[in-house]
């Protein structure tokens, strides 16, 4: 990123995002001692490993490595580059960025970058928003908002929209020269042979998607004539992943984490009811079987999830794969079905916020669920398929509890007993059959955690800072530094950051030094602003800890000093003994070749 952005303005941007602030984005934190904790989001975590330290604004992850700056969280948390993330955050922070124009700011033809296709998303939902508004052209749509009993307050705060007819944003973004290439990527318009290009939404009531931060990164649209597809969300782009992300999180975050609780339901309108109704820590699913992303994210912010679904069919057995979602998570889940025939929204206005309230404190847990449903099979006229049918899948649901550590084995015991005597098995058999299972579970766990960890957003483990006696005086010296910069000028008159031949460390020498020369006494938050690579920062962050876990400097830096320089003499002594065989060997060989051959002296 070097010359697109003065530094000046880089720590501007560092200043005006606190660490704290920007990660509680993402997850839930809460204070253990002078730091706070939470849930990594760069590995499948599933005990508060990632501390966050709010005076030397910095994380780290002690599971899996992660750590650095606000910069470097972006970074991995959104897969950006170094740029990209810092418009991302100067846009959080409401700070217009002014790049110096150099023969390399100029962006890859091929590159999509996340933060166009945001500023394009929020454009559209302005334009939709328009059409919403428009006396004539919204007219239809504001009706319909009206009759699901949808408030002016919250069309404004969903910033509830309107897409019209076909090609109308696409002319409209002619109009304001926006090109075509960045409506497609951002999935506002699709490709439709043989016409070309086509509006994705047309005639439907738009719903905008948000992140946690705000930022709006994709739609999903009901239609308002006939369609096959009553629901369509954006495809998927470097920004939006329906099956990672959550209709509301924005607004319900913040009571989420207060609560320890998060309500899922199905659709749009019920989460834009249920915070109409002051429950303010639900969320929707967009249109899809609730995912393990998704329980993943709310893992993040919530001890336990209540899935209300509707009580159809469909609804149910919806909920019932959702169960097993949420269980395999380790997230605490219980089931509340309203009355058949309505949705949460119109249950909402009907009876009320305390009814519904009330079904919520009514939620089943999963064994209760799983067990009805068993029971409802054997009662029924079900065949002896349907029963095996159903006696596996309860067996898969106890199986993956007990992997999650949900069920106690006092419990287990008497579930056991409970399926042998309806079932006519001995429990040494159910027995033998949950082990298989539970066996099974933890093979597709852990290759799902391997999955995870390969993620392009997931960070490796920290970046390999070399082995031997040099590699580890070198180290030593940037612990010191990163911990003592007072120690700077003893070093500076020895080595010099070509002497780290370390590739990473080299790169933190390359920075240490420079910041250094200029201030003589820099915080780690200022040497973090400099490092543009998740690496770089996450190995800064590493040194500076296990520095700081060491003390004892200036003992430490003159052993370290001495080593390096000791070893330094010693390679220069290796390599010119290595060049003086070399020299030997070559002027032998030739005066070889010409005796043997003095035709060929001079050829090549």
């Amino acid at each position: 990123m070097a010359g697109i952005f003065d530094q000046s303005i880089v720590n501007q941007v560092q200043q005006a995002n606190d660490i704290v602030d920007l990660i509680s984005e993402h997850v839930s934190l809460k204070k253990k001692g002078r730091e706070m904790v939470g849930l990594c989001p760069f590995h499948d975590d599933h005990r508060p490993s990632m501390y966050v330290n709010s005076t030397k604004q910095i994380f780290k992850c002690f599971a899996c490595g992660a750590g650095g700056s606000i910069f470097t969280f972006v970074q991995m948390r959104e897969n950006l580059t170094f740029p990209q993330t810092l418009q991302r955050l100067a846009e959080r922070a409401g700070i217009k960025l002014k790049p110096l124009k150099t023969q390399d700011s100029k962006p890859k033809t091929d590159d999509v970058d996340p933060n166009e296709l945001a500023r394009v998303n929020a454009w559209a939902a302005k334009y939709f928003q328009q059409n919403l508004n428009d006396p004539a052209r919204g007219k239809n749509a504001r009706e319909y908002i009206a009759e699901r009993k949808i408030t002016p307050e919250s069309i404004e705060q969903w910033q509830l929209g309107l897409a019209i007819a076909q090609n109308d944003l696409l002319r409209a973004a002619k109009a304001k020269n926006i090109p075509d290439k960045l409506l497609q990527q951002a999935g506002l318009v699709v490709s439709q042979a043989p016409a070309g290009l086509a509006d994705k939404f047309v005639n439907r009531l738009m719903f905008p998607i948000t992140d946690v931060t705000g930022r709006i990164i994709g739609f999903g649209g009901r239609t308002l004539d006939n369609a096959p597809a009553k629901y369509i969300n954006s495809p998927a782009t470097p920004l939006f992943d329906k099956s990672n992300a959550l209709y509301g999180l924005l607004h319900a975050r913040h009571q989420i984490s207060t609560s320890g609780t998060a309500v899922a339901v199905e659709g749009y309108t019920d989460c834009i009811m249920a915070h109409q109704f002051q429950c303010s820590n639900v969320v929707a699913t967009l249109g899809t079987s609730f995912t393990a992303g998704q329980a993943r994210i709310l893992r993040r912010y919530a001890k336990k999830v209540i899935l209300v679904f509707d009580s159809d069919t469909a609804g149910m057995e919806a909920a019932n794969r959702a169960l097993e979602v949420c269980v395999s998570q380790r997230l605490d889940i219980k089931l509340a079905s309203v009355p058949q025939g309505k949705d949460p929204c119109d249950f909402l206005i009907n009876a009320g916020k305390k009814r519904f309230e009330k079904l919520l404190d009514d939620a089943v847990d999963v064994f209760k669920f799983k067990w009805d449903r068993l029971m409802d099979s054997f009662n029924s006229g079900d065949t002896l398929v349907d029963h095996k049918a159903a006696i596996e899948e309860f067996l898969q649901a106890i199986a993956t509890a007990v992997w999650a550590g949900k069920v106690p084995a006092i419990d287990r015991g008497l579930i056991v007993n409970r399926l042998s005597k309806i079932i006519g098995t001995e429990s040494k058999q159910i027995n033998a059959e949950l082990a298989r299972r539970i066996a099974r579970v933890a093979r597709t766990a852990s290759y799902s955690d391997t999955n995870a960890a390969q993620n392009k957003n997931a960070p490796s483990r920290p970046p390999d800072m070399g082995r031997g006696l040099y590699a580890t005086a070198q180290r030593e010296v940037l612990e010191v530094l990163l911990n003592e910069p007072a120690l700077f000028d003893s070093v500076n008159k020895q080595i010099k950051p070509q002497d780290f031949d370390v590739p990473i460390l080299r790169q933190i020498a390359d920075i240490v030094f420079e910041i250094l020369s200029a201030n003589p006494a820099p915080s780690l938050k200022e040497i973090l602003a400099k490092a543009e690579s998740v690496e770089a920062g996450s190995a800064i962050v590493e040194l500076a800890r296990l520095g700081e876990e060491k003390a004892n400097f200036s003992s430490r830096l003159t052993g370290a000093l001495d080593a390096m320089n000791r070893l330094t003499k010693q390679r220069k002594k290796g390599q010119i003994k290595a060049d003086d065989d070399q020299t030997k060997f070559l002027r032998r060989f030739s005066e070889n070749t010409v005796k043997e051959n003095p035709h060929n002296v001079g050829m090549t």
